[in-house]
């Protein structure tokens, strides 16, 4: 990725309202997002509403946030239903380029949508709730719950998608860590998308580099954060559940990251 097209980091906050439809959250397109890998959006359907598209020359993760929905995908018919994502464990539906879907909804329906550009094409895939693999990380004032739902999977090429919980008051991504390539790790590209339980509270999103910038979010419930590069640690607040999508996109398909050296003493405290 070439650093010298991308934003700086003060410019990395996305606050979309949510609307009906299919809307954009964060493209890899523009002045703000020159350069970018990853494309966000989000898909809005009242109870009874269809919705069908085909994504060429791009892999997507569709991921149910909220709602009972009836996916058909080729020759299947899948039911998918999740009452909220702190209440159940996350359904996804993997699309590779060029694949129909479509989506009818049984009950008022959310679900973000992260792509970004490939032309492999394999087969797609649903992830249920009990193929989510769950994975307790942290410690004292920074533990959190980390579900993998395209990480392990020999299907997708470039794209990564998980969910991680945090409890009132803990941070994440912590120690702080990146994988923008600088360091010798594989060069990622993230995106976050933002709940939080009770909708009106926040959390704390920091973004920085070795280099010296250096800028502090308030998130809110239903924001999306554009990391291109640098560390990029978040704090729940006080009080409030914490949930974010995670998703990644690179040349090298592989989860690894750089921890910032200044913090990787708390492992051993």
């Amino acid at each position: 990725m070439n650093a010298q097209r991308l934003p700086l980091l003060s410019q990395c906050l996305l606050r979309t309202p949510r609307r009906a439809g299919l809307h954009a959250l964060q493209y890899p397109c523009g002045e703000l997002h020159a350069g970018a890998r990853i494309r966000s959006q989000r898909l809005i359907l009242s109870k009874g509403e269809d919705f069908e598209t085909r994504i060429e020359g791009a892999e997507s993760a569709w991921v149910l946030q909220q709602g009972d929905v009836r996916v058909e995908l080729a020759d299947c018919v899948y039911e998918l239903a999740r009452m909220n994502v702190f209440e159940e464990r996350a359904s996804l539906v993997y699309l590779p380029p060029g694949a129909n879907v479509g989506v009818h909804a049984r009950s008022a329906v959310e679900i973000v949508v992260v792509s970004t550009a490939c032309e492999r094409r394999t087969e797609p895939l649903v992830v249920r709730p009990p193929d989510v693999r769950v994975t307790p990380r942290g410690g004292r004032g920074y533990t959190r719950e980390v579900h993998d739902l395209l990480v392990n999977d020999t299907c997708a090429q470039h794209l990564m998608v998980g969910e991680t919980f945090s409890p009132p008051g803990a941070w994440s991504s912590f120690p702080p860590h990146k994988h923008d390539g600088e360091d010798g790790e594989p060069a990622l590209e993230e995106v976050y998308h933002y709940r939080i339980d009770p909708a009106c509270g926040f959390a704390l999103q920091r973004l920085y580099t070795a280099h010296g910038q250096d800028v502090t979010f308030s998130v809110e419930d239903g924001d999306c954060v554009w990391i291109p590069y640098g560390y990029h640690p978040v704090a729940a607040a006080p009080g409030y559940r914490l949930y974010y999508l995670w998703a990644l996109a690179g040349d090298e398909r592989k989860l690894s990251l750089h921890e910032d050296p200044r913090h990787a003493w708390i492992h051993g405290a």
